[in-house]
C-alpha cells in the first residue's frame, strides 16, 4: 500500500519492559521504501493529550502508528475524536490486550506491515465518564493488581505476576454494584465488575467469549467469587463460564453505583477508586488497521 501523505508515531518510552529504539529503526526503513514522512510524539506523562492535539491540529496525517500499550492506544483514540484517521498498532506495552483481540502479530516486520496496511476495521469506542475505553475498564480486584502493578519497579508480564499475590491478599472483596442497564436496576456481589468491548484480558484470559469490538454494544460482566479452577479456565480459546461464576449483559449504556469506593481501571491505566459510572457506546467508532485474516 502507498500512503499519500504524512504519519504520527506516537511512542511511550515506558511502557512494557521493550526497548523501542530498534523498533523505531525498522519502522523508519520501512517508511522510506514508501517514500513517506513520519513525524514522531513521545508521551511524556504530563498533559499528553493536549500536546498530541495541538499537533493533530497544526497537521495533516494520513495514518497514526501508535508504539506503546492499551493506554497509549486510548489516548491516540481520545486526540482524534473530530477527525477520520487509521490508526495502526506496534505491540510496546506489558500485557497489550487490544492488540491480542486483534490478532496482531507478534513479528515487528508483520505488525508493521498491517499497521501501514490497508485492512481498515470499525472499533466501538465507549465513553466512560469523561474518558474512552476501547478495551476493558473494570471495577475491583483487577485494577487493584494493577494499582499495584504501577507503584512497583517492575514492567511486563512479571511485574503483574509478583503483584498478584499481595493483590489477592490486600483487596477488600466483595464489592457491591447497584447496577442499571436495559431498563432494569438490580443488585450484584462479586470481586470484579467488567465493561468489556473486547473478549480478553491482555494476559490471555477470556473473560467475555461472546463480545465483539464492532456490534455496537459492549457486555457488563460479573464476576462472582473467586474460584480458582474457573479463573483457570478462562485461559482456554473456547470458554463457557457457568452462570454461577459469571453474568454477563450485553447493552449500550450502563450506570453502576458502589456503596464504598471501589478501585477502578480503563485499559490498563489506573483510575483511582470510583462509586458512581455512566458507560455508552459512541457514536463514532475508531478506525484500525488489522490484518487482513482477521
Amino acid at each position: 500500500m502507498q500512503l499519500d501523505s504524512n504519519i504520527l508515531l506516537i511512542i511511550n518510552p515506558i511502557s512494557g519492559a521493550i526497548e523501542k529504539d530498534g523498533i523505531v529503526r525498522t519502522l523508519n526503513e520501512a517508511v522510506k521504501l514508501q517514500k513517506l514522512h513520519i513525524q514522531s510524539f513521545v508521551t511524556s506523562g504530563q498533559e499528553d493529550l493536549v500536546k498530541l492535539k495541538k499537533v493533530l491540529s497544526k497537521n495533516e496525517f494520513q495514518r497514526i502508528i501508535v508504539l506503546g500499550g492499551d493506554g497509549t492506544i486510548k489516548l491516540a483514540a481520545e486526540a482524534i475524536t473530530d477527525q477520520v484517521i487509521p490508526l495502526g498498532i506496534l505491540r510496546g506495552g506489558s500485557a497489550n490486550g487490544l492488540a491480542n483481540n486483534l490478532k496482531i502479530p507478534t513479528a515487528l516486520d508483520a505488525q508493521i506491515e498491517v499497521a501501514l496496511g490497508d485492512t481498515i476495521a470499525r472499533l466501538d469506542r465507549i465513553r466512560i465518564n469523561d474518558q474512552f475505553c476501547l478495551h476493558i475498564s473494570d471495577l475491583g480486584i483487577n485494577a487493584e493488581l494493577i494499582k499495584h502493578y504501577e507503584a512497583s519497579n517492575i514492567r511486563g508480564a512479571f511485574g503483574y505476576f509478583l503483584q498478584s499475590i499481595p493483590t489477592l491478599l490486600s483487596c477488600d472483596y466483595p464489592f457491591e454494584f447497584e447496577i442499571s442497564l436495559n431498563g432494569e436496576r438490580f443488585q450484584k456481589k462479586g470481586i470484579l465488575l467488567a465493561i468489556a468491548n473486547a473478549q480478553k484480558f491482555g494476559t490471555g484470559a477470556t473473560i467475555n467469549p461472546k463480545g465483539a469490538v464492532n456490534d455496537g454494544n459492549f457486555e457488563v460482566v460479573i464476576f462472582k467469587s473467586l474460584d480458582i479452577i474457573e479463573i483457570l479456565k478462562t485461559l482456554r480459546d473456547e470458554v463457557e463460564l457457568p452462570p454461577e461464576f459469571a453474568e454477563y449483559y450485553s447493552t449500550t449504556e450502563a450506570r453502576i453505583r458502589c456503596k464504598e469506593p471501589v478501585p477502578f481501571q480503563i485499559d490498563g491505566e489506573y483510575q483511582g477508586s470510583a462509586t458512581n459510572i455512566h458507560a455508552t457506546i459512541c457514536d463514532t467508532p475508531l478506525s484500525i488497521a488489522i490484518p487482513a485474516t482477521t
